[in-house]
């Protein structure tokens, strides 16, 4: 993505800030634990926390979070939604917190806004020796037929892609790039899945979708469009049709230690 793209994606999600709260999914707990199963201290960023979906559950697992979010909205809905933990404003690009003071840096669905030529050097900076960074993912298990379908009519503006390895791949070129001063700093990448799940009605389901970037950017009239046909598709499933349902996820996982 085209960096002039990129900033519109990653800066049109304040305009959907209480949407996003309402209806956007958490992370699965296992997912957060496997993140942080080699941080070397409790002490954890959520970067780009948004309204604080990954922050809840990383305070639930009982780290000691501070959250960090650019968009003032976003940042109101946080803290808010958890009112507990020290948000700030501020990005990736500058972290406003002093050098070593963070055992991992985690990013709910927001590493590949960063431009990783300024925050991976950034991350390195917080972080303490052998400190985590991870990125994490939620997707519709496109294995499932109906979300298949889902994705077919949706397209890829309103579903994104499972492929979480490529994601991370795209995010991170900055962080092995010599240039940067910290290839070295970060060991080889490994990658998990874990299942997940969100109750949903075929409403809450295209709320849910139109908080999503693609939506978000699109002209109006196309938007519409394609909400419209994403609802035509769920009243035409026996699993999406009638009363609640479970939309099948995955919370996917990459994660690299600070060497």
């Amino acid at each position: 993505m085209e960096q002039d793209v990129r900033l519109l994606h990653a800066s049109s999600f304040g305009a959907a800030a209480a949407s996003y709260a309402e209806h956007r999914p958490d992370y699965a707990p296992a997912a957060a634990r496997w993140a942080l199963e080699h941080a070397p201290g409790p002490r954890v960023l959520d970067l780009g926390a948004g309204t604080g979906k990954l922050t809840a559950a990383l305070v639930a697992l009982g780290a000691e979070v501070i959250a960090v979010e650019p968009d003032p909205a976003m940042l109101t809905e946080l803290r808010r939604a958890v009112p507990t933990v020290r948000a700030l404003p501020g990005n990736a690009e500058a972290i406003p917190l002093p050098d070593a003071s963070i055992d991992a840096v985690l990013a709910g669905n927001a590493l590949h806004w960063f431009d990783m030529s300024v925050a991976g050097p950034e991350i390195a900076r917080v972080l303490a020796p052998g400190g985590i960074l991870a990125g994490l993912w939620n997707v519709m298990d496109n294995r499932v037929d109906w979300v298949a379908g889902l994705e077919r009519v949706g397209g890829s503006a309103a579903i994104g892609s499972r492929d979480t390895f490529s994601s991370w791949r795209a995010a991170t070129t900055g962080l092995h790039r010599p240039h940067t001063g910290v290839a070295a700093r970060f060991g080889s990448p490994e990658q998990a899945e874990f299942p997940h799940g969100q109750r949903r009605t075929a409403d809450s389901l295209v709320a849910t979708l139109a908080t999503r970037a693609g939506l978000l950017v699109m002209p109006e009239q196309e938007r519409r469009a394609t909400l419209s046909r994403i609802r035509a598709f769920l009243a035409s499933r026996p699993e999406t049709n009638e009363g609640e349902f479970t939309l099948p996820m995955l919370t996917g996982v990459l994660r690299v230690r600070q060497l």
